[in-house]
């Protein structure tokens, strides 16, 4: 049990920071770009508080986990009125690529961070602050990867879907649009439903699963480098 707790308390800082951190990513470029939405609603604070959703933050995941169904969810979206950006089409994709743009970000912020604690502090004992800040900047990495990459799935309402409507034609990118009535239902679908009832059926593994295991490596690869710098 103690383990658990261990374990949940370094997971719960880095999530928190990876989501906040997303969702005002977008609102910041979207004021950048024209839309003073997010701004005037007071969504640009770091407050985690502002970005919880009940439904999606703690009791669909929460729910999920004790099934043992694949574990998602979702905070309080960063209000952005396209139509008051200066360049609509255009700016819907700069937008939607901030969130998982500040996501990259902060998984190479914290693989350089852990390179120079590893350095400072090779073998930290276990239960010790060190090997507790340890943790969280693994897992800070690994949640920012993933969050990046899932958030890219071209399916209403993440982010990709956002970049592909900005990027397709206007009646294509209207025929496309229609579908995000119905994207709640259909992440749900594909993510819980017929993976539950279907063994093997995990689209969503087989499209990012392989793009974040080599992220992972490639940034751990970057903290390794970085841990033998300082100690050179």
């Amino acid at each position: 049990m103690t383990d658990t707790i261990y374990q949940a308390a370094a997971l719960i800082v880095p999530l928190i920071f990876a989501v906040v951190f997303h969702e005002v990513a977008h609102g910041w470029v979207a004021r950048s770009l024209g839309d003073p939405t997010a701004q005037q609603l007071n969504r640009l604070s770091l407050n985690p508080l502002r970005h919880v959703d009940l439904v999606g933050t703690i009791l669909l995941p929460g729910a999920l986990k004790l099934m043992g169904l694949p574990v998602f969810g979702w905070a309080k979206p960063v209000p952005v009125d396209f139509r008051r950006l200066r360049n609509p089409r255009r700016d819907m994709i700069l937008v939607a690529a901030a969130g998982p743009g500040m996501n990259l970000v902060m998984a190479l912020v914290a693989a350089v961070a852990l390179g120079i604690l590893s350095a400072a502090v090779p073998a930290p004992a276990p239960y010790t602050a060190v090997h507790f800040i340890g943790l969280n900047l693994v897992n800070f990495i690994l949640i920012n990867i993933f969050l990046a990459l899932f958030n890219l799935i071209p399916i209403p309402p993440f982010d990709g879907s956002h970049i592909v409507e900005g990027l397709l034609p206007d009646g294509a990118a209207r025929i496309y649009g229609s579908l995000r009535a119905y994207g709640f239902l259909l992440v749900i679908l594909l993510i819980v439903v017929l993976p539950h009832f279907i063994p093997g059926f995990d689209p969503v593994g087989k499209l990012i699963g392989a793009p974040v295991n080599w992220m992972i490596d490639k940034y751990l690869a970057l903290a390794s480098m970085v841990a033998g710098v300082a100690n050179g």
